[in-house]
């Protein structure tokens, strides 16, 4: 009986001592001020280990067999640099099948849904939280161009003219969400963009 007691209260306390450390961690987390940057950090980690295993990779090229809506998935893909290049590829062989400017509509869509799934995140919450902390560590230059007039028009021609060329999407679309840039345009400059880089890449891809 005493060794069950005994047993049954360090198990209690085991228990107890948990419960406490859980709501210890809870409180902790709850004040910390950059949760969404370190669940960003976390879900990018995870995201770049997922995408170069070989199931993800099979499963992008197969959505080359799904014709106009694999166009839309594979746009949707386009955006991201770890998951490029299987999108291309799915975008390659569907020159074969489909006109170019079809598959740039429909992978334009895909890559601006992409893009806005970034920029959202990006702006509502992330750079929510960062931009004190880069306004009171930054250097004296990036603090007058934060607080530039000139900051309102030239960040969004920045991030475009990333998105346009063959630079990652995820560096244009963060810049974007630093700027005031609306909903409506966004989701024009990302079409439009993506759109345009994807009809030369399919259309190179026919002339090969």
């Amino acid at each position: 009986m005493d060794a069950n007691h005994q047993n049954n209260r360090i198990k209690q306390n085991a228990h107890n001592l948990l419960a406490n450390e859980l709501v210890n961690l809870e409180e902790r987390w709850s004040k910390w001020p950059y949760k969404n940057t370190t669940l960003l950090l976390i879900s990018l980690v995870v995201f770049f280990y997922l995408a170069k295993t070989p199931a993800v990779d099979n499963l992008i090229r197969q959505a080359g067999d799904l014709g106009y809506f694999g166009a839309f998935i594979a746009g949707i893909f386009f955006v991201s640099t770890f998951t490029i290049a299987p999108a291309a590829v799915v975008l390659y062989h569907l020159a074969d099948k489909l006109q170019a400017v079809e598959i740039a509509i429909l992978a334009g869509l895909g890559a601006m849904i992409g893009d806005y799934l970034i920029f959202r995140f990006m702006k509502g919450r992330v750079f929510v939280e960062l931009r004190p902390l880069f306004l009171k560590y930054g250097r004296p230059y990036f603090k007058v161009l934060f607080k530039s007039p000139y900051f309102g028009w030239l960040l969004p021609a920045v991030g475009a003219f990333i998105i346009a060329s063959p630079l990652p999407d995820e560096a244009g679309v963060s810049i974007l969400g630093l700027s005031k840039i609306k909903r409506w345009q966004f989701f024009m400059i990302a079409l439009v963009l993506n759109a345009v880089g994807i009809f030369f890449v399919v259309s190179a891809a026919r002339l090969i």
